[in-house]
């Protein structure tokens, strides 16, 4: 664990790709992903893409609590579900998603807010939690993953949770945003001077841990791909897991 005066928070962001590998393993792997976060070192991660039929057993797989907010292609769920079970690269994302944010002890989620984004063509939430913990000022924690291929979408969306989380003191917000810093670098001078959130984990980036009212003690960076990698040849997700740790100022 890093070492730092105060309260340090470890997080974790990591879309899984509706729980599949990259290339296909032609099977489902919910204990491959369970293992993996079971043995990361973090306080909050905030999931993408995840199938909301595994919410429970990623908390107890991870030792967390959570909360999810559910996304696109949610109706008809137990059919989808039961199809994604035995054939999960053949329904790909049709088997319904959701934003998860899990969150180890001694952190404890004491309320939840969802924000509509967008509806179509697909719906975007942004799932808000604020956390809590003895010996602590509370901490805010959005996560969010913003359209895909529509940049500008993107940038609305990004620009509009961040003013909805504006009145949070400490605020950890991130997720897969979908925009580079690199080809939009006017929104994520907007997020920092505006709203104050900052750093993006690279130029080409679109996973991002941000912050504001927390000291960055590691900057958020990629994990190399060795860490979602499960025997025999499976890499998990088309993501990488991006990580950073903050301390309460």
């Amino acid at each position: 664990m890093t070492r730092h005066p105060g309260i340090v928070v470890r997080a974790l962001t990591w879309n899984l790709f509706h729980g599949r590998a990259h290339p296909p393993a032609g099977r489902p792997l919910l204990d491959e992903f369970i293992e993996v976060l079971r043995r990361e070192p973090w306080d909050v991660a905030l999931l993408q893409e995840a199938p909301p039929r595994w919410f429970e057993q990623l908390c107890r797989g991870a030792g967390a609590g959570g909360a999810i907010a559910l996304t696109s292609r949610n109706f008809g769920s137990a059919l989808r579900g039961r199809i994604a079970d035995r054939k999960p690269d053949l329904i790909k994302s049709n088997e319904g998603g959701s934003n998860q944010l899990l969150v180890r002890p001694p952190w404890r989620i004491a309320e939840t807010r969802r924000l509509t984004l967008a509806r179509f063509p697909e719906r975007r939430r942004l799932l808000w939690a604020r956390l809590d913990r003895d010996g602590s000022e509370p901490l805010a924690v959005a996560n969010l993953h913003a359209s895909a291929n529509r940049p500008r979408a993107s940038a609305r969306e990004l620009l509009r949770a961040a003013q909805w989380c504006a009145s949070d003191d400490r605020l950890l917000f991130g997720g897969d945003l979908n925009l580079r810093p690199a080809e939009d670098p006017a929104t994520f001078r907007e997020l920092d001077t505006r709203f104050g959130l900052a750093p993006p984990t690279g130029p080409t980036a679109i996973d991002h841990l941000l912050c504001r009212g927390l000291e960055v003690v590691e900057q958020p960076q990629w994990l190399p791909p060795e860490r979602r990698e499960m025997p025999p040849h499976i890499r998990l997700s088309d993501h990488a897991l991006v990580t950073a740790v903050f301390a309460m100022a």
